[in-house]
């Protein structure tokens, strides 16, 4: 494997922020500050020693690349930002979100998976500063601190984002430049909430699957748990087109009209891809809590819509 130092002439002048060094944040840093933008990442703890120590290297075909970007370990209130990417775990979601309502920069983008009050979240940082977001990413960090990851293709799942309103707005026009610029894949939804609901009632099911597995690496070959999980989806959507009136994005609706005999096959030779193994499989076995914790979340907001209509009705 070669060895090379990446970049692009011509810097960008916007400023970004990485907020979180884990796959996803590393995979968007490397990117952006290929495309020439000015792009700072931050990071504590062992991820923050291998990136102090070797910057940060990520694999690009049979390069390994050091991405051109300032590695910092904190955010003062007066270093501002264009736009800060919040690339966190939902468990890490208040915490991150306190370290950073004091900082200056007017625009937070909420690359998070939660259910939560977006209202929430404003509290605690000020009101028009959140960007809900979700990324369009996967892989792994080996144990050497190198970044193997993908953006995930453009037909299966874009980043994503929204204002909280659903309106356009400037600084949606600008993300929009920042990531053609930088070739990552995106679509901006009217109704961020619908989408992440919509997105955790397909990835939910996908990472119980892998946890109530024997052999989670080979779930794909387990028939009885691909078909419990074929049913899963089919509930989940089914429920939802029923209690919220529609799908975001509605491309969604394949779960509730595929066959279950067709899904069921569907999913096992998906869950047995290399697609898989980097975008499902990989982030199931490195963040069991997270997922768990956003399967307790799903189905107590599923529970919740259900309440609320009966007492409609």
């Amino acid at each position: 494997m070669r060895y090379t130092e990446h970049s692009k002439k011509g810097l960008i002048s916007m400023r970004i922020l990485i907020y979180g060094a884990g796959v996803i944040g590393s995979l968007y840093a490397a990117l952006l500050a290929d495309a020439g933008y000015d792009t700072s990442i931050y990071a504590r703890g062992k991820r923050l020693e291998i990136l102090k120590n070797n910057g940060l290297l990520y694999k690009k075909n049979q390069d390994l690349i050091k991405a051109k970007i300032k590695i910092i370990e904190e955010v003062p209130n007066d270093d501002i930002y264009d736009f800060i990417l919040l690339t966190v775990r939902e468990n890490q979601l208040y915490e991150a979100l306190t370290e950073l309502k004091n900082n200056k920069s007017n625009t937070i983008v909420t690359m998070v998976n939660s259910l939560d009050s977006y209202k929430k979240w404003e509290d605690i940082v000020g009101t028009g500063r959140i960007l809900p977001a979700f990324p369009g990413a996967g892989g792994s960090i080996n144990d050497d601190g190198i970044l193997d990851a993908s953006l995930t293709p453009r037909i299966i799942q874009p980043t994503t984002f929204a204002e909280i309103s659903g309106n356009k707005s400037e600084r949606t026009k600008n993300f929009s430049k920042i990531l053609r610029h930088a070739h990552i894949p995106y679509q901006k939804v009217v109704d961020m909430h619908m989408w992440q609901l919509c997105h955790l009632a397909m990835v939910v099911p996908i990472a119980d699957a892998y946890y109530e597995a024997d052999c989670p690496e080979r779930a794909g070959k387990d028939w009885k748990i691909m078909k419990k999980t074929a049913k899963k989806l089919k509930r989940n959507f089914s429920f939802l087109r029923k209690q919220a009136g529609r799908l975001s994005p509605c491309k969604m609706n394949i779960f509730r009209f595929l066959p279950l005999p067709i899904m069921t096959i569907m999913l096992a030779v998906t869950f047995e891809s290399s697609f898989g193994d980097k975008f499902m499989y990989q982030h199931a076995r490195k963040a069991p809590d997270e997922m768990r914790e956003l399967h307790k979340q799903f189905y107590a907001y599923m529970k919740k819509l259900k309440e609320a209509r009966y007492e409609i009705l």
